[in-house]
């Protein structure tokens, strides 16, 4: 694994994703690397709201979240712009604002990697995410689940 530790943003679907049966095994490697310091977690006003937003569990599991490793952002004119962009290249429809939000997010942040167990919304569509990055001047992002973060952070040798 590369020197630099790396920074990676997370959307609500990681933390709902750990008591999953289906995504359980990856979502525990994933969650043992940050503990152990392998990376930062960049967590977002977005990422907050939605959390609030949800069951008990997930809330626990968040709390529980060792602050030391997090950076925190909240979202800007210009993440708001790129997001609303998004929607106007038709890489997702309008009901996918918040998922736009944290590629946007992430993206004016300079994230090493999205994480997330959305793929219908954000990891099928991250070309297009991208796409319009490139034609923006932007940086092209990582949005992985955690399962393929975890590969490839630690091919990285």
């Amino acid at each position: 694994m590369s020197e630099e530790i790396k920074r990676v943003y997370i959307d609500a679907s990681v933390v709902y994703g750990a008591p999953s049966k289906e995504f359980s095994q990856d979502s525990k490697r994933f969650w043992e690397a940050f503990r152990n310091g392998e990376f930062i977690l960049i967590v977002s006003d977005v990422l907050i709201e939605e959390i609030e937003q949800s069951p008990a569990y997930v809330r626990t599991l968040f709390a529980a979240l060792p602050e030391s490793q997090i950076e925190r952002v909240v979202s800007t004119k210009e993440s708001d712009s790129l997001a609303l962009q998004y929607i106007t290249e038709n890489v997702v429809g309008t009901s996918n604002l918040d998922d736009c939000r944290h590629i946007a997010i992430a993206t004016i942040c300079k994230a090493d990697a999205l994480v997330s167990w959305n793929f219908k919304h954000m990891i099928y569509r991250r070309a297009g995410y991208n796409d319009v990055n490139e034609t923006l001047g932007h940086p092209r992002i990582a949005i992985q689940p955690p399962k393929k973060f975890m590969e490839v952070s630690h091919d990285e040798t």
